[in-house]
């Protein structure tokens, strides 16, 4: 589905991605791992349009989406759940949720709209409880919850998560990659970045270990938690 391409990044003088080339399978369950500061975040947001490559590419499904804008690449089918949740705190869920289906509310399309919304929140009960309530009053796995349901409003062949067991309770952590394995079951993409990476790699089918801008490692999700090499520097063995 999706192939990124001898991909280089730069903030400042300094590539932070440097010929970074992976692919991701349609209908998989991909991660990547690796330590704060290896480059994955830039990644993420490089695929999501929020940053332009200084060279490379980024084809999905045959089209080239790098460097377009990121509205552009929401309606070619790809959604970022962003590091740290990024909810709108003073608007409430209902409304946040709104922000994430602006494309079908620009069109006029509000049946599409419903029908979206009552698939987000049949896979998130706890957000219709508190759809009139201000995100920003959230608990911490109720905003992650609400940041992708956000996102799976706009109807994405591909989503893109950046760590988002960050800051929650391992019983949360554990929900979340749960519904991130019923939707990767239902057809959904998923592209997970993740420090935290036995628990990524034990839902993903394929994963990237990235380390100082580059990938150094690449294989089966199973393969990798054997790994001797994943064990020592990212699983704490």
């Amino acid at each position: 589905m999706l192939e990124i391409r001898n991909l280089h990044v730069s903030y400042g003088q300094g590539d932070v991605l440097r010929g970074v080339s992976l692919g991701i399978p349609d209908g998989g369950f991909t991660a990547l791992i690796g330590a704060n500061g290896a480059g994955k975040s830039t990644l993420m947001r490089t695929v999501s349009g929020l940053m332009k490559p200084s060279k490379g590419s980024i084809v999905l499904d045959g089209q080239e989406i790098s460097g377009q804008r990121a509205e552009r690449v929401v309606r070619q089918g790809v959604a970022l759940v962003p590091e740290g949740r990024k909810v709108f705190a003073p608007l409430s869920v209902g409304e946040n949720l709104e922000m994430g289906a602006f494309q079908f509310l620009m069109r006029g399309t509000k049946d599409r709209y419903r029908r979206r919304l009552d698939f987000v929140l049949a896979l998130f009960p706890r957000l219709a409880e508190r759809l009139a309530q201000p995100a920003g009053t959230l608990s911490g796995g109720e905003q992650q919850m609400l940041a992708i349901g956000r996102a799976l409003m706009c109807e994405p062949r591909l989503l893109l998560l950046d760590e988002p067991s960050m800051g929650l309770a391992p019983l949360v952590v554990t929900q979340i990659f749960a519904t991130l394995s019923t939707l990767c079951e239902q057809g959904l993409t998923i592209f997970v970045c993740e420090q935290n990476s036995e628990v990524t790699l034990r839902h993903a089918a394929y994963g990237h270990v990235l380390e100082n801008g580059q990938v150094t490692l690449s294989g089966p999700a199973g393969e990798l938690l054997r790994d001797e090499r994943v064990k020592e520097a990212y699983l704490g063995v």
